[in-house]
């Protein structure tokens, strides 16, 4: 699909990826100096808590002496102080783990957006040498035209549906006029077919007309010789 479309369209999305991108790397800039201002917090809330350690651990030295039960409570505080500073230390590790995982991620970031500025530089060089000011007017006409385009390709859809409907039309009634076509041509042959005949009746009755005509003929040739006969008789 990116292929298919136009430099200008790939330059926008590019732009519009890299702000997103920009965006993204800005929110997780200020996430990570969120965190290390809490880690930071947490590093000095450590230290404090060692120093009172050290403090705690002098006076419990002091009070060893004079006292195993507040001794054995001082080392049960200290031991929990001690799982406490291991549990900040194992948070400070994951927390400059976290950080490197960012700064891994805010290089391939940096390094998208500089591959895209190129199509930002474009747009310019285009603005300078059109008829337009700013770049959001090159983006404006160009989408203008992406809709035109797809409204002519929507009208063109719609032609051509109604172009195949009238061939699916047209082929249908020329379907019905060759049936019609071809039922005429029978009746038509059938009709030649008793036209054949009836000229064949034709001669031949005609031939019987003849002979009837030349047997009346006779007939009449016959009857005037008896009358002619008959009349030189009488006289």
């Amino acid at each position: 699909e990116e292929d298919s479309l136009s430099p200008s369209v790939r330059l926008q999305q590019k732009k519009k990826q890299a702000r997103m991108i920009q965006k993204a790397l800005d929110a997780e800039e200020e996430a990570f100096k969120v965190r290390m201002e809490a880690i930071n917090c947490r590093w000095r809330d450590l230290q404090a808590k060692e120093a009172q350690l050290k403090a705690y651990t002098q006076k419990f030295e002091k009070f060893i002496q004079e006292n195993d039960e507040k001794r054995i409570r001082a080392l049960k505080k200290a031991s929990k102080e001690r799982e406490l500073k291991i549990q900040r230390e194992k948070e400070l590790l994951r927390a400059r783990r976290e950080l490197e995982v960012l700064k891994n991620k805010h290089h391939k970031i940096y390094n998208a957006l500089q591959k895209y500025s190129i199509f930002n530089k474009y747009l310019e060089d285009v603005v300078k040498v059109s008829e337009f000011e700013e770049i959001r007017e090159v983006i404006g006409r160009h989408k203008t035209l992406v809709r035109m385009h797809e409204d002519l390709l929507q009208s063109a859809q719609t032609r051509m549906e109604m172009i195949e409907k009238a061939k699916v039309l047209l082929a249908q009634y020329t379907e019905e006029k060759e049936d019609k076509i071809l039922q005429y041509n029978n009746e038509l042959a059938q009709l030649q077919t008793r036209f054949d005949q009836a000229h064949s009746d034709v001669l031949i009755w005609e031939s019987h007309w003849a002979h009837i005509q030349n047997t009346a003929a006779e007939k009449t040739l016959m009857l005037g010789t008896i009358k002619m006969a008959t009349l030189n008789l009488f006289q």
